[in-house]
């Protein structure tokens, strides 16, 4: 009886304290996947399975309430406590992502997966990510270091070993990603702009060195130049069909369930699931979509005003403009904007790993934004 009581006043001060409009735009922005998991998957599972029609379905579910649980979790423990648990987090994930190319699971070319005994196959790096940016902060908001180009260093120290990581697989958009989130989180944090600038041009170099010169990254080289020389290259078929969808959907789709992509494209259903939305839904359903991500940055960069911890200032930057630079790439690979690039649509692509990613950011996120007084 006790324990029932403790745990009903737990819930009641995380309610009482809770961001609940920022809550409901997190849950309706999974109940959305979660509805677009069943019309794109169905048809999958059916004939290509040849098993239950929503099998694909049911496992997106099971994974969402899964994600509920994280969410709960990491949104109600005190904040102190957040970071001394993501930082333990980061680490035991930090040796998933170096086992990927040891025992890892080899898809197309590429170990991006980890497959254990008491685990399904899951992506490392998904759940790197989210406790990458809390560590990234911890660091770059320290008092221990006075100098700030200390831990600068530091930071890209740790930044370089994930990229590191990311680079054996190879895995080169989720690498962009998390640079790009390493720069956004310096440069908030009082960079100078010409020592960022110089910082640039080095990365850029150094990519350019491994796609022109490292045979595992020539592949990188055929999309790029597939992307700018269409008839040269024989990597367009996914981002052509996916064009192809969108245009044949208009402005309100062919209907639930009329959708040919979902049955052209490999995974489609994860690296092109806004393809498949804008075909059967039309153009009005993606430009819903995308209103509700931009009201969910938008409320999130607001509340960063209101905060006077730059640890937590510095981790609400960081994880939403993660979320928003991953949506970003993944419009832009489905409108042929940029190459091709393995990358799910935060909340709404099918896919455990990314549903669990995206849930514990969403917890950190609430966690921060909660009202302080109990």
């Amino acid at each position: 009886m006790d324990k029932i009581i403790s745990i009903q006043r737990l819930y009641y001060r995380w309610w009482k304290n809770i961001d609940k409009f920022i809550l409901t735009l997190i849950i309706l922005l999974f109940l959305v996947g979660l509805f677009f998991s069943l019309v794109s998957t169905s048809l999958i599972a059916s004939d290509k399975l040849n098993t239950n029609d929503y099998l694909f379905f049911f496992k997106h579910l099971i994974f969402l309430c899964i994600g509920v649980f994280f969410i709960f979790i990491f949104s109600s423990i005190n904040q102190e406590n957040l970071f001394k648990i993501s930082i333990i987090f980061f680490t035991i994930s930090i040796i998933f992502l170096i086992l990927v190319p040891i025992i890892g699971v080899e898809v197309k070319g590429s170990k991006r997966w980890i497959d254990l005994y008491l685990l399904p196959r899951f992506q490392p790096i998904e759940l790197v990510k989210p406790f990458l940016i809390v560590f990234l902060s911890i660091i770059l908001s320290s008092e221990k270091y006075g100098n700030l180009y200390l831990k600068y260093s530091i930071s890209f120290l740790v930044t370089l070993s994930v990229v590191f990581l990311l680079a054996l697989q190879p895995d080169i958009g989720q690498t962009l990603l998390i640079l790009a989130s390493w720069s956004i989180l310096i440069f908030i944090s009082g960079i100078s702009f010409i020592f960022l600038t110089i910082l640039f041009f080095i990365l850029i170099s150094s990519f350019s060195y491994l796609i022109l010169f490292v045979p595992k990254f020539t592949y990188i080289k055929s999309r790029i130049i597939s992307f700018f020389e269409p008839d040269t290259g024989t990597h367009n078929f996914q981002s052509d069909k996916a064009i192809e969808s969108i245009i044949s959907g208009g402005f309100f789709g062919k209907g639930i369930g009329e959708g040919t992509l979902k049955n052209r494209v490999p995974e489609a259903h994860t690296d092109y699931i806004i393809s498949i939305i804008s075909e059967e839904f039309g153009v009005i359903a993606i430009i819903l979509i995308l209103f509700l991500f931009l009201v969910f940055i938008h409320t999130v960069f607001r509340k960063v005003n209101f905060e006077d911890d730059d640890r937590s200032k510095l981790i609400l930057v960081g994880c939403i403009s993660l979320i928003l630079m991953q949506v970003m790439i993944h419009v832009g690979v489905n409108i042929r904007l940029f190459p091709t690039t393995g990358m799910t649509l935060p909340f709404i692509s099918y896919g455990g790993s990314s549903i669990i990613g995206m849930s514990i950011i969403s917890g950190i996120i609430l966690n921060l934004t909660k009202r302080k007084i109990d």
